[in-house]
């Protein structure tokens, strides 16, 4: 609940704990099989379903491999100190808020549900980014 309330502490605890990669992970996949759910919505089937779920999940995977490379890589700034765990797991915490989108399977709420869990996870992945390259 801290990390979809922004919570900074919740980020730095995040980040700072090791232990928390798999909990990032269950999250991710759990917030993809919630996109695919409702990107599918329930006249959509298993096969409809399961790619909008793997659609969800590698689009986080290529985001965070982007926001590595950019801001370890090309743009550190001096003061940056990042690892790939510190990173994945902040940035998988801030996939929380796609858990609503479970919500979809509701037709009239689908397209507002995405596009509000979209702009919450931006924000999310900012503060997420912020935290992990201190």
């Amino acid at each position: 609940m801290g990390a979809a309330a922004l919570d900074v502490a919740i980020y730095e605890d995040v980040e700072a704990d090791r232990g928390a990669t798999a909990q990032a992970f269950i999250v991710v996949l759990l917030s993809s099989a919630a996109g695919g759910l409702g990107a599918g919505g329930l006249t959509g089937g298993a096969v409809h379903i399961a790619f909008f779920s793997m659609v969800a999940l590698l689009s986080w995977c290529a985001w965070a491999l982007v926001t590595y490379t950019v801001s370890v890589h090309l743009l550190p700034e001096p003061q940056t100190r990042a690892d790939v765990g510190e990173l994945m797991r902040t940035i998988g915490f801030a996939s929380t808020p796609g858990l609503l989108r479970v919500l979809g399977i509701m037709a009239p709420l689908a397209k507002p549900v995405f596009v509000l869990t979209a702009l919450w996870m931006l924000v999310a992945m900012v503060v997420a980014v912020r935290q992990a390259l201190d």
